[in-house]
């Protein structure tokens, strides 16, 4: 499957996640993201998907033979089983399958698995160490919790929009869904904890709730404090950090460079640097609210320096300075980057369908259990016999629930 040459993209001796078992019923971005994590590091992720239509990320940007690149990346190391979750003989295939299982997944609206008969009331009856992760928009209680909520809308509610972009200008997005992955990240981590509770203290499964929105604001630093301190609100402040000085996105004669030049000593090299020992010196710059008091003039004086420069003069400079600063990648640099590839960051897959195509490599970095590829991203319904078999079907029963459209 995977033809990268590097060691570290092999299956290692020994996954840290061996073992786990884990069933996905999510879709799209946030509970996928969660299992993708945790497939990387040896968890077997057994995928249900709706048959004949599947994951819409299937279908999602750009195509390749019919099948998104994206799911390349965010269904590798799984296992795809189509199962009708909407006909009861697809909901005691799925209750069978989370009965053996270790973590299940889902991100639908709150109350869709009830539904189906598979809450965690029930489910906790047949596996009552089970580890559920629930990720929604506004969490599984709240006077929002039946609205329908994307991560975008968490971006909004969280915080994030209202300082993304220029002052006075309409919110911006991050460019990719930023909220999404939050809640993923955040699930995982409660997963992994839930996890540690029950095998180090003998607890008992439980549920983890998580809200799209939530995930979005548990990372918004002294947004809120701020507030209920001072009153203050704080606002979008383009490129710049607000009340940390200097550090912007500065033009060169070829495009944009950011330099972060807020420590005390970092800010007296980088005025060397630019041609401004005066600043450098001054008494009342040798702070950071002095600077953020000046940060206009500093601003101006870091612009002017690198503006008759190429990127690769200011970074060599600066670097040479040892002053924090980088130019903003494309996805075209970062493919050519050597760092990137020095730490495995860059890998080759081959799809399914015979394809060869890069796509990022696994963090965070392990030394002795470290995450692998092991198989490519599956096409619908792949696994569906395989898993059934391992669950206790026959072939016979299969074959009718097949002729029944419960799987596919």
């Amino acid at each position: 499957m995977n033809s990268a040459s590097k060691p570290s993209t092999q299956p290692p001796a020994a996954a840290a996640l061996a073992g786990l078992k884990v069933v996905e019923m999510g879709q799209l971005i946030a509970g996928p993201f969660c299992g993708k994590t945790l497939g990387e590091f040896g968890a077997d992720v057994v995928k249900i998907e709706a048959p004949v239509s599947g994951d819409p990320l299937r279908n999602w940007r750009l195509l390749q033979d019919g099948t998104s690149v994206w799911w390349q990346v965010q269904s590798r190391n799984k296992r795809s089983v189509a199962i009708d979750l909407r006909a009861a003989e697809g909901q005691e295939l799925a209750r069978r399958l989370i009965a053996e299982a270790d973590v299940l997944i889902e991100n639908f609206r709150p109350g869709t698995l009830e539904g189906w008969g598979l809450g965690w009331d029930e489910l906790r009856e047949i596996n009552p160490g089970l580890v559920m992760l629930r990720i929604s928009g506004y969490g599984q209680t709240g006077p929002y919790r039946d609205l329908p909520g994307f991560g975008a809308i968490g971006e909004a509610m969280g915080g994030l929009r209202h300082l993304t972009g220029e002052p006075g200008r309409v919110p911006m997005r991050v460019g990719v869904s930023i909220g999404d992955t939050l809640a993923a990240l955040h699930g995982t981590i409660g997963v992994l904890l839930a996890l540690y509770h029950r095998k180090a203290h003998g607890g008992p499964g439980q549920v983890i709730d998580v809200a799209l929105h939530e995930a979005v604001f548990n990372v918004m630093e002294s947004l809120l404090p701020e507030y209920s301190a001072f009153g203050a609100v704080r606002e979008a402040a383009g490129s710049a950090l607000p009340g940390i000085a200097p550090s912007n996105a500065y033009r060169c004669a070829d495009g944009y460079v950011l330099v972060a030049g807020n420590g005390d000593s970092i800010f007296r090299r980088l005025m060397e640097v630019v041609e401004r020992p005066d600043l450098a010196t001054a008494p009342d710059l040798q702070s950071n609210a002095g600077r953020v008091a000046r940060v206009d003039e500093l601003d101006a004086a870091i612009g002017a320096w690198t503006l008759p420069r190429t990127i690769d003069e200011v970074l060599r400079l600066l670097g040479a300075a040892r002053v924090p600063a980088g130019r903003v990648y494309t996805a075209k640099d970062i493919h050519e980057d050597p760092h990137y590839r020095a730490r495995d960051m860059i890998l080759r897959q081959t799809t399914r369908d015979g394809h060869e195509v890069d796509v990022p490599g696994i963090v965070p970095k392990l030394s002795g259990t470290p995450g692998s590829v092991r198989s490519s991203a599956p096409r619908l319904g792949d696994d569906t016999d395989a898993v059934l078999r391992e669950a206790g079907l026959t072939s016979e029963q299969i074959s009718l629930l097949r002729s029944k459209g419960a799987i596919a």
